[in-house]
C-alpha cells in the first residue's frame, strides 16, 4: 500500500463492538490474508484463530498466488493496493487456481466504483478500512453458510441417487431392539462406528439413523460405496484434486470428505479400499486432516466417519489385505446387524411398510398380504435379506393388481412345500431318497436366490427337469 495514504486500521479487540453479530458463528474456515502492512498481519494472526479459523498471512500479491497454488483455502482476504500485484490481480489468478475459494477485497478507497470493480471480477464481498472485527466475522459467517449450503445440496443429490429400501429402521424383534439401543447410545458422540452385516441387511439405513440421531443432523450425510469407485479414481473421489493433478483432471474438484464437512461420511464396503487409500483414511482419523491429490498442504475437515462391511476385516488383516492399525482405529464401536432369517418376526411389519411406501410413491394401491403369503415369506431363508424382501414385495404388488397378495404372486421357489428336516420326513420317519433329493434341490435354488438356470447348472440337470421336480412339491 502506498505510504502516502492514511494508515488504515482494524478496530482492535480492546474496542467495544457496536452490536452483537447476528450471523451464525463461523467455524473452521481456512483463510489466506494478504496485506503489505505488518501490523495488520499481526492483528489477523491474533484475532482469526480466536474466531476459530486457520490463518496463513502473506505480505504481497505474488506470495498470495504462491500459497493459493499450493493449498486449499475457503476464503482469501486481499488488500486492494499492494506492491507488485494488487488484490484484483490476485483475484483473477485465484479464480483459475482455486475457483471454490471465496475472495474478499480489503480497500481503503470506499468508493462505489471500487466495490463494483471487485464484485465484477468475482469477489464474494469487499471490506472498507477501517473495519471492525464484528463486520469481518459476519462476512466470514456468510461464507460458512454458503459452503454448508453447497455441501448439503451435493449430499442431498448423492442421497437421492443412492436411495433404496425402507426410509426408517423397522423391527420389534429382540435382535433389532438391541441394534436400536446401540444406535441411540453412540449417536450423540463423534466416535467412529463399524457396522457389520450381510449384504442387504440395511447397513446404510443404520448409518443414516446414526446421523439423524446425532448433533450433525442438519449437516450432510454422504454415503459412498467404496466397491463401486473406479480403482484409479478412489483417492480423488474421497479427497478431491486440483486441476492438472493427473491426466483428465481438467478442473478442481471437491472430495466427498469436503462435501461431508460438518456431517457424516458413510464408507460402505470398506474392505474394498486399497492400501494407499487406507493410509490416508487412517491419517484423517488420527489428525482430522486431508490433502487433495496434487496439493502439498493438508487442511482440516470436521467429519464423522461411519464404516460398514460384509467381510471379516480381522481375516483380511491376517491375510495382509487390510491394515491392522486402521482396523483397530475404526473398530471403536461395533454394531452387528442380524440377517433377516434371524428376525423373521419383523417380516410382516417390513412387508407392510414396503407396500405402504410403494402406494405413496407409485399407483396409490395398498394391497393386503394374505396369511398364506405371510407364511410363505416367514418360511423362506432370505439369502438376500431385506433387499431381497423389497424386490419380492415390489414384484408381488405389480402382479396382484390391487387384489390381496397370495402365494401365487410370489416367486415360484416360495410356493413349494416347506423344507424337510435332514433328520426326518413329514411324519417323523426317516427321510426317503426322494426327500433328501428335494431337500438338496431346494437348498441349491435358495443359494442362487431363485435363479433356476443357475441352480440347474449346479445340479447337473436340465432346466425342464428342475421345473418338473419343483412342480411336484407345489401344494395340490
Amino acid at each position: 500500500m502506498s505510504h502516502s495514504l492514511p494508515r488504515p486500521h482494524f478496530a482492535g479487540p480492546e474496542l467495544a463492538r457496536p452490536e452483537p453479530v447476528t450471523a451464525a458463528p463461523a467455524k473452521g474456515l481456512r483463510v489466506l490474508f494478504a496485506d503489505d502492512e505488518k501490523h495488520l498481519r499481526e492483528l489477523m494472526q491474533m484475532e482469526l484463530p480466536r474466531m476459530g479459523h486457520e490463518l496463513t498471512v502473506c505480505g504481497d500479491g505474488q506470495s498470495a498466488i504462491a500459497q493459493l497454488s499450493r493449498g486449499t483455502y475457503d476464503a482469501a482476504i486481499l488488500d486492494l493496493k499492494m506492491p507488485g500485484l494488487g488484490g484484483l490481480d490476485v483475484l483473477g489468478k485465484a479464480k483459475e487456481l482455486c475457483p471454490q475459494t471465496e475472495i474478499m477485497i480489503l480497500t481503503g478507497h470506499a468508493t462505489l466504483e471500487t466495490a463494483i470493480e471487485a464484485l465484477r471480477h468475482g469477489a464474494f464481498d469487499y471490506l472498507t478500512k477501517p473495519c471492525r472485527w464484528a463486520e469481518l466475522e459476519s462476512r466470514l459467517a456468510k461464507i460458512v453458510e454458503r459452503r454448508q449450503l453447497v455441501n448439503q445440496t451435493i449430499a442431498l443429490e448423492t442421497r437421492l441417487h443412492a436411495a433404496e429400501g425402507p426410509t426408517r429402521l423397522i423391527g420389534r424383534s429382540p435382535a433389532m431392539q438391541q441394534v436400536m439401543d446401540l444406535i441411540h447410545t453412540v449417536a450423540p458422540t463423534d466416535s467412529s462406528v463399524l457396522i457389520l452385516g450381510e449384504t442387504g441387511t440395511g447397513k446404510e439405513l443404520v448409518a443414516r439413523t446414526l446421523h439423524e440421531c446425532s448433533r450433525r443432523v442438519k449437516m450432510p450425510f454422504v454415503p459412498v460405496n467404496c466397491g463401486a469407485l473406479p480403482e484409479n479414481l478412489v483417492e480423488s473421489e474421497l479427497f478431491g484434486h486440483r486441476k492438472g493433478a493427473f491426466t483428465g483432471a481438467d478442473q478442481h474438484r471437491k472430495g466427498l470428505f469436503e462435501v461431508a464437512d460438518g456431517g457424516t461420511l458413510f464408507l460402505d464396503e470398506l474392505g474394498e479400499l486399497n492400501k494407499a487409500v487406507q493410509v490416508k483414511l487412517l491419517r484423517f482419523l488420527e489428525s482430522g486432516e486431508i490433502r487433495r491429490v496434487g496439493e502439498n498442504e493438508p487442511f482440516r475437515v470436521d467429519v464423522r466417519v461411519v464404516c460398514a462391511t460384509n467381510r471379516s476385516l480381522a481375516d483380511m488383516v491376517e491375510k495382509d489385505e487390510f491394515r491392522q492399525d486402521l482396523f483397530f482405529r475404526i473398530n471403536t464401536f461395533e454394531i452387528a446387524l442380524p440377517p433377516l432369517r434371524d428376525r423373521t418376526d419383523d417380516i410382516e411389519e417390513l412387508a407392510q411398510h414396503m407396500l405402504a411406501r410403494r402406494a405413496q410413491t407409485r399407483d396409490g394401491l395398498l394391497p393386503k398380504l394374505t396369511d398364506a403369503a405371510l407364511q410363505a415369506l416367514a418360511g423362506y431363508h432370505w439369502p438376500g435379506n431385506v433387499r431381497e424382501l423389497a424386490n419380492v414385495i415390489e414384484r408381488a404388488a405389480i402382479l396382484c393388481g390391487g387384489r390381496p397378495i397370495g402365494p401365487e404372486h410370489l416367486p415360484q421357489h416360495f410356493r413349494v412345500a416347506p423344507r424337510l428336516s435332514s433328520a426326518s420326513s413329514r411324519d417323523g420317519s426317516p427321510p426317503t431318497l426322494r426327500d433328501i433329493e428335494m431337500e438338496h434341490i431346494l437348498a441349491v435354488v435358495e443359494k442362487h436366490n431363485g435363479n433356476k438356470p443357475a441352480a440347474a447348472r449346479e445340479l447337473g440337470i436340465s432346466l425342464k427337469t428342475l421345473y418338473n421336480k419343483l412342480h411336484q412339491l407345489q401344494p395340490s
